[in-house]
């Protein structure tokens, strides 16, 4: 018997890449929980977790307006401990939409990628 995969997306409900996931999901009857990390947070553990899994650099969103109206000095010298405070502190700066599939992590959204993890 197949084990069946467990999904976690999380991110903000109003983001349009996490509709477009969101949609791509439903669209290919993909079961998953919704996590929105604005309304419920994240745990510093989970968080540190995609971090050794993926790199900082690939979990921190940049191009978050979040991000961007941070002050220049808490930009600079980024580290990995230093990127997971300004998430912890600041959730949307967490690139969206952040995929768990049974413990194996997927950062943003990328419809050929979904197809390789879920095939038809």
């Amino acid at each position: 018997m197949a084990k069946t995969k467990t999904v976690t997306i999380y991110g903000i409900p109003n983001c349009d890449t996490m509709k477009k996931a969101r949609a791509w999901l439903d669209a290919h009857g993909v079961g998953y929980r919704f996590h929105d990390y604005r309304a419920e947070g994240v745990e510093r553990k989970e968080l540190a977790s995609w971090v050794d899994a993926l790199g900082w650099e690939k979990v921190l969103n940049r191009a978050s307006t979040t991000f961007k109206s941070l002050a220049e000095g808490k930009k600079e010298n980024l580290d990995r401990d230093k990127a997971i405070a300004l998430m912890i502190a600041n959730p949307t700066m967490i690139k969206r939409p952040m995929l768990d599939v049974s413990g194996s992590y997927i950062a943003g959204f990328k419809p050929d990628i979904y197809g390789a993890i879920f095939p038809a």
